[in-house]
């Protein structure tokens, strides 16, 4: 993805780096530690594998996100956040996350959450 030149604020940078549908669900996946591409298209409901791919390789340009190629047949790859700004980018993340849990027990659809093994019964 190409970066614009000119930004109003420095949140206007970083949320063009992590906007979209995809990106966050893929950095809040992550924070579980390292996995492979075929188990982060398995935990993320929906995604195709090409998206999940181009979103990876951005994340991976913008520092979020790295990668370890592990030899032998088959190839094995796994994606993981890095130090710095991969794991530093979980803290909105976790706000973000909180006020949703939030937003959904107020307007009546905690059920939701409890489906979704976001909160306990």
């Amino acid at each position: 993805m190409k970066m614009r030149d000119d930004y109003t604020c420095p949140l206007e940078l970083v949320h063009d780096m992590i906007k979209g549908k995809w990106k966050p669900i893929i950095l809040w996946r992550l924070r579980l530690g390292a996995t492979s591409l075929s188990k982060l298209e398995q935990d993320i409901e929906g995604i195709t594998q090409k998206m999940l791919l181009e979103h990876l390789k951005e994340l991976i340009e913008y520092g979020f996100v790295d990668k370890e190629s592990h030899s032998g047949y088959p190839l094995h790859v796994e994606y993981f956040l890095t130090e710095q700004m991969g794991k530093q980018i979980l803290e909105a993340l976790r706000i973000m996350q909180h006020i949703g849990i939030e937003y959904l027990k107020n307007n009546g659809r905690e059920q939701e959450l409890i489906s979704k093994n976001v909160v306990p019964d």
